[in-house]
């Protein structure tokens, strides 16, 4: 599956707890990435400095739904489930 266009859920709803470059301590949970553009599109997507969980994070019917209301409500839910006590 590829990502859909104008999304940028994975890149909102998760804390990324690696630095991120504009980001030196990582990213809350349901905080915009300064990576993304305009378009919700990735500006580090396939350079060195993004972060391995960015990689690790692959579209998939289950997470992305039908639209990005789903996605984000999908990885919110995850975030949530995953949280350290």
């Amino acid at each position: 599956m590829n990502c859909r266009d104008h999304c940028g859920a994975c890149c909102t709803a998760p804390s990324i707890t690696s630095p991120i470059p504009g980001m030196p301590n990582g990213k809350p949970a349901g905080v915009r990435c300064v990576q993304l553009d305009d378009d919700n599109r990735c500006r580090v997507f396939g350079k060195p400095e993004r972060p391995a969980f960015c990689g690790g994070l692959q579209p998939s019917e289950e997470m992305c739904g039908t639209n990005r209301e789903y996605a984000m409500v999908w990885l919110a839910a995850l975030e949530r489930a995953t949280a350290p006590a």
